[in-house]
């Protein structure tokens, strides 16, 4: 029998979520026996739309089985979905809802789902983790994705609806990337009022984005913006090699372990192509605080003894 052929679209290469993303689902296909292409979208919701039309487009003995992809953009390519379900393809959208997905499912014998963490509960989970670093309230700087991301207005709501009311937030944007906040934070230092702050901690979207707001204090030339990386920095996503690692260097306060999508997505294809068994419409991964929120309490708590 031929391999199952899977595509996956990754948002970009060097966000750590991504490589994470790409090695685990690596690891899934070889587990269920189908071949794997990844692809990047390289942040453009257009780069990747004319990805996956190629690959729905292309010789049918060489087009994926399934297609696999994370957003990079605001859609989650309802036309392409349809196109790719009339050509029997499998379409699994991760770490995203589409609303789509009910609708498809009951016109086209196809695995059709979606695989993605909670957002609002990631955010709110923040929220609990600064109510615990600072107890005290003060301002907070906020490094959100981008203004297009879903994912990112999600934790935003889910962090404003647990935050201390004695904390203020000041918010800049970034792309998931170290590389784009570093660039978001050295211009909100830029800006007079902001050097001027008391900052209480630094609360990021991910790791990789609260590690980049790290290099810009370092990098700016004024002692009052380097003193502010003894505040708490608290991050997101929590992968072994870095967020978890960073948190266990004390380079973050705190962070949030939400597991690949991709290798849960791929393990429900390959149980489909098994028994049949039709994938659920949505799965929720559980994302986790690292450390436990009770243990930051009581850190919190015996150094103010």
């Amino acid at each position: 029998m031929t391999k199952p052929r899977l595509l996956l679209s990754v948002t970009n290469e060097s966000n750590d979520f991504q490589v994470e993303q790409a090695k685990t689902a690596r690891q899934a296909a070889a587990r269920v026996g189908a071949d794997l292409e990844i692809v990047s979208a390289q942040d453009d919701g257009i780069i990747q739309s004319q990805q996956l039309l190629n690959s729905i487009q292309s010789d049918a003995a060489t087009r994926p089985n399934f297609i696999l992809f994370e957003p990079a953009g605001s859609t989650t390519f309802p036309h392409a979905a349809r196109a790719a379900a009339e050509a029997g393809i499998g379409w699994v959208v991760l770490s995203r809802d589409a609303d789509y997905i009910t609708e498809l499912r009951s016109a086209f014998p196809i695995p059709a789902f979606v695989v993605t963490s909670n957002h609002e509960e990631i955010g709110r989970i923040q929220g609990q983790q600064l109510a615990a670093l600072v107890p005290c309230g003060g301002v907070v700087l906020e490094i959100q994705g981008p203004s297009q991301s879903r994912a990112a207005r999600l934790r935003h709501a889910g962090l404003l609806a647990t935050k201390p009311e004695n904390i203020q937030l000041r918010t800049v944007k970034a792309h998931w990337t170290n590389a784009s906040a570093v660039k978001a934070v050295t211009s909100w230092l830029s800006l007079s009022t902001s050097r001027e702050l008391e900052l209480a901690a630094v609360c990021a979207q991910d790791d990789s984005m609260a590690m980049g707001a790290r290099t810009a204090f370092e990098q700016w030339p004024h002692e009052r913006c380097r003193s502010w990386l003894q505040v708490p920095f608290l991050g997101c996503d929590g992968m072994p090699e870095t967020g978890q690692e960073w948190v266990r260097r004390g380079l973050l306060a705190a962070t949030i372990l939400s597991p690949p999508t991709a290798p849960v997505a791929i393990d429900l294809i390959g149980r489909f192509l098994r028994d049949g068994t039709m994938p659920p419409p949505c799965t929720l991964t559980q994302s986790i605080a690292i450390p436990a929120i009770e243990k930051l309490c009581k850190e919190q708590t015996v150094g103010h003894r």
